[in-house]
């Protein structure tokens, strides 16, 4: 399944661990905080977790959105580049 992992962290060093964690895991970054890629379930826990972890108790918010193949089939991209 693919999933989008989108956050907004304040601390500069904790948002660039848990970029680090999410490139680990195959996502590929699509905005400064969004990722996106195929994950198996399990990877997706398992990524949440460490994701859970390097956070700890600092203030945060990470959101995981599965995209199914139907929805993925829709998407409108825009890409413009120089």
């Amino acid at each position: 399944m693919r999933y989008i992992l989108i956050y907004d962290i304040p601390d500069d060093r904790t948002r660039m661990k848990i970029a680090e964690i999410c490139l680990d895991y195959g996502l590929d970054r699509i905005q400064y905080s969004a990722f996106l890629g195929r994950l198996t379930r399990g990877q997706q826990k398992e990524m949440m977790k460490k994701i859970r972890r390097r956070l700890g108790k600092r203030t945060g918010k990470i959101l995981v959105i599965p995209v199914d193949a139907n929805a993925w089939r829709e998407r409108v991209e825009i890409v413009q580049e120089e």
